[in-house]
């Protein structure tokens, strides 16, 4: 039976409570807010399947890819609602066109956020853009798998771990199944985004001066939300968070606010791996070891490959990682929009295709200090320390020397 000793040897995705077939495995919340697998031993009868679909203890070997490129969908509306370039929604409608069905992370009706699937083209919208949260993955697993056994094309999209758990738990090739993984830095704690939401609606409600009357959390509805605005550009994306409320008579009032990513609280402290799964530490899937037939993320330092696409609306690099996702390919229809480069220009940018962040000294003490308000705690474990301010300031000195004299800096 599986048997997680180490929580850096579970990322969470499930795959062994969807292979028992006894149903004696459920994913429990642990004190980070993080699914660990719990088994029932007495109904277990020790088939070892969980252990063989593990996806930890069972990956693929490292690949690079076969061809990179940068990436732009055409639709500009649907490039400006996405994170990047808007190449995932290219590849999903062509699977959609074909009478297929697309997997996804989305929000739910609590603005948590899960996997679920879509069949239709409108269905699309809400998995465009990132949630820097883990999803539920729940039992999509087995549903993917229902629909590839009936012979409809599938698109599974999903976190690097995510898609090792598909691939194990399907146990074999599907000709008709296209997967589709991202550059991922890491999976924010579900419990640390709840908590974030809650106090980040209360201080909304309480410094309103709009409304003619003081709000109040439980009158407040959430209209939508972006971990990726591009209202200040495609580099210095934004969180936004629209909410609504209702006055005496029933009058709808709605409000908006967006937050660079340096000043928004939740953003500060995902970027510097605060609250990340501790199995993001030690991922098992760089390097391709997923098995992906399509890698995306963002093209960062575009500037320096191809200029001319440097409009700070977003580009996708995407990494076709095998065969079947070289095919298919070449059958879309974004073949204008793509400019084909080297695996080298995107790494360099994005080095979490190979290596796996660090983990803070500092994160213990943010889990241990709950207590305490998501602001204070992130305000706290993310102030440089004195020798990165003494950088910070001999940096910004250097530049100061060049712009004014023309001082080489190194």
């Amino acid at each position: 039976m599986i048997s997680i000793t180490q929580k850096q040897d579970c990322c969470g995705c499930n795959a062994c409570a969807q292979i028992c077939p006894k149903q004696c495995i459920t994913m429990q919340e642990d004190n980070e807010g993080f699914l660990y697998p719990r088994v029932d031993t007495e109904n277990c009868i020790d088939c070892h399947l969980c252990e063989k679909t593990c996806p930890v203890s069972n990956h693929g070997p490292e690949r690079k890819p076969l061809k990179v490129y940068a990436a732009i969908n055409k639709d500009e509306e649907i490039r400006k609602q996405s994170s990047s370039g808007g190449i995932f929604t290219a590849l999903a409608e062509q699977i959609i066109k074909q009478g297929g069905v697309v997997f996804g992370a989305r929000f739910d009706e609590r603005w948590q956020v899960k996997h679920d699937y879509a069949e239709t083209m409108e269905g699309l919208a809400a998995f465009r853009g990132s949630k820097y949260v883990q999803s539920r993955i729940g039992n999509t697993y087995q549903e993917a798998e229902r629909f590839l056994k009936a012979g409809r094309k599938v698109l599974f999209s999903g976190t690097p771990c995510q898609i090792a758990g598909l691939r194990n738990y399907l146990r074999k090739e599907y000709d008709n199944l296209l997967t589709v993984d991202f550059i991922c830095h890491g999976v924010p704690s579900p419990m640390v985004w709840r908590r974030y939401l809650k106090e980040e609606i209360a201080r909304q409600c309480e410094k309103n001066t709009v409304l003619p009357r003081p709000i109040h959390e439980e009158d407040v509805l959430v209209e939508d939300i972006s971990f990726r605005d591009k209202t200040l550009g495609w580099k210095k994306y934004s969180f936004a968070l629209a909410l609504s409320t209702t006055n005496g008579s029933g009058e709808k009032f709605s409000f908006c606010f967006r937050m660079p990513l340096d000043e928004n609280v939740f953003l500060r402290g995902f970027l510097a791996d605060l609250y990340l799964r501790p199995s993001c530490h030690a991922c098992s899937f760089r390097c391709g070891k997923c098995g992906s037939d399509v890698t995306l993320g963002d093209f960062w330092g575009l500037q320096d490959v191809i200029p001319e696409w440097n409009d700070d609306k977003g580009v996708t690099a995407l990494l076709v990682n095998s065969e079947r996702g070289v095919n298919f390919m070449n059958d879309i229809a974004v073949s204008p929009w793509l400019k084909q480069t080297d695996y080298s220009s995107v790494l360099r940018r994005n080095p979490a295709l190979e290596k796996s962040v660090l983990m803070p000294k500092v994160r213990e003490y943010f889990f241990e200090t709950a207590e305490k308000s998501m602001e204070f705690r992130v305000k706290k474990y993310t102030r440089p320390t004195l020798k990165q301010q003494i950088l910070q300031f001999m940096r910004t000195a250097l530049k100061a020397l060049k712009s004014l004299y023309g001082v080489k800096c190194l």
